[in-house]
C-alpha cells in the first residue's frame, strides 16, 4: 500500500516524468544503499524471506529474482537481496560497451500495467562488469549475456565468448540473450542452426557452470519445440521464459498511442503469453529442464499461477516498478 500510495508515484515524478530517467535515480540511490550494511539490515529485516529451492544444482535462498535489465551494469547488486530477491541477474552485458539506441527509448503504459523500451542493450561492456564484481553476493548471481551490435551475426560465438571468458569467475548461472527484439538480427540466433553452434560453444567454454537461454514469447510452438531440441543436444541447464514480446495485445484504451512506439513490452499485457509458454516447454520436456518464468507477474496471484504452470523459479521487472517491494516478498512465499 505504501507503495502505489506514496514511493511509486514519487518515482513516477522523477525527471519530470521521464521513465529512463528515474530507473538511472532509483539505481543511484541504491548503490548508494549498498554501501550501507545497517540500511541493508534494516531492508531485509523488512523484505527477506526465507524459502529456499535448488535449480540446477544452484541453492537458492528463495524463488524470486531480479531479472536482467534493471541492473545492468551492476552497480547496486548489494541492495537487491535486501529488497527481498532470491537471486539477481545483471545485464544483459555485451563484449563491447555501446550506448544502446537513442532517446527517448522506454516509455510507460501506466493504464495498462506495462512498459515499452528499446533499450537496445546500453552497458559498459563484460571487462567493466567483471571489474566491479569483486564481492560475493548472499544470493545467487546469473549473469545475462548479448550480442554487441556492431558484431556481425556471423561472429556472434566469439562476440558471447568473449564475455564469457571475463565473466565466468564472477557468475553462478549465465543467461544466454537471444530474444530481444532491440538489437537487429539477434532473434534470428534462436533458429537451429545459430542457436546449435552459440549454445555448444558457450555450454562447452562454461565447464560445468549452468547456461540458461531466454527465449522471445513471440516464438511459435513449433519454433519453441526446435529450441528446446536444441537445448536438449548441447547440455543447457534450463530456458528463462520469456523476453519481451512485439504484440501490442491486451492494453487499455488510454494507452494505445504510446502503444505505437517500437520496442518489446512487458507487463500486464505479457502475463498470459509468458504463462502460456511456461507450460508449452514444461509439457515438452516432461518438467525435466528447469525453467525461469518471467513475463506479467504483477501480483502474488501471477507468480502462483507462474509456478503452477511449471516455473522452479520467477524474476520480477515490469513487476516490481508497479508492485515494490512488498511484490518480491509475497511472491516469494507462494511457493512451497
Amino acid at each position: 500500500m505504501i507503495w502505489e500510495q506514496f514511493a511509486r508515484p514519487a518515482l513516477f515524478r522523477v525527471g519530470g516524468g521521464d521513465a529512463e530517467r528515474a530507473h538511472e535515480w532509483t539505481l543511484q540511490r541504491l548503490a548508494q544503499l549498498s554501501g550501507v550494511p545497517s540500511a541493508l539490515s534494516i531492508l531485509s529485516g523488512k523484505y527477506g524471506t526465507d524459502n529456499p529451492v535448488d535449480v540446477f544444482g544452484v541453492r537458492f535462498p528463495n524463488p524470486v529474482g531480479l531479472a536482467a535489465g534493471m541492473d545492468k551494469n551492476g552497480v547496486a547488486l548489494a541492495a537487491w537481496p535486501a529488497l527481498g530477491f532470491g537471486f539477481v541477474e545483471a545485464g544483459t552485458v555485451t563484449a563491447l560497451a555501446q550506448p544502446g539506441n537513442e532517446k527517448p527509448r522506454v516509455f510507460r503504459l501506466r493504464q495498462s500495467a506495462a512498459v515499452i523500451n528499446r533499450m537496445g542493450f546500453n552497458n559498459e561492456g563484460a571487462a567493466a562488469l567483471a571489474e566491479r564484481l569483486g564481492q560475493k553476493l548472499p544470493v545467487p548471481l546469473g549473469i545475462s549475456l548479448g550480442k554487441s551490435k556492431v558484431t556481425p551475426l556471423e561472429d556472434a560465438v566469439e562476440d558471447y565468448l568473449t564475455s564469457l571468458r571475463l565473466l565466468k569467475a564472477h557468475a553462478d548461472y549465465i543467461a544466454v540473450n537471444v530474444s530481444s527484439p532491440n538489437t537487429p538480427g539477434l532473434r534470428q540466433l534462436q533458429g537451429r542452426e545459430h542457436l546449435s553452434e552459440l549454445l555448444g560453444a558457450l555450454v562447452k567454454e562454461a565447464d560445468g557452470l549452468p547456461v540458461l537461454v531466454k527465449i522471445a514469447p513471440d516464438l511459435t510452438d513449433a519454433a519453441i519445440g526446435e529450441a528446446l531440441e536444441v537445448c536438449a543436444d548441447t547440455g543447457v541447464a534450463g530456458i528463462i521464459a520469456t523476453n519481451t514480446t512485439l504484440a501490442r495485445d491486451g492494453l487499455a484504451p488510454a494507452d494505445l498511442s504510446t502503444s505505437e512506439q517500437v520496442g518489446g513490452l512487458s507487463g500486464r499485457p505479457l502475463t498470459r503469453r509468458a504463462r502460456e509458454v511456461v507450460s508449452f516447454v514444461h509439457r515438452e520436456t516432461d518438467g525435466n529442464l528447469p525453467i525461469i518464468g518471467v513475463g506479467g507477474i504483477m501480483t502474488p496471484d501471477d507468480a502462483a499461477r507462474m509456478f503452477d504452470a511449471g516455473a522452479a523459479l520467477i524474476q520480477l521487472y515490469t513487476g516490481f516498478i508497479y508492485g515494490g517491494p512488498a511484490l518480491v516478498r509475497a511472491a516469494a512465499s507462494v511457493r512451497r
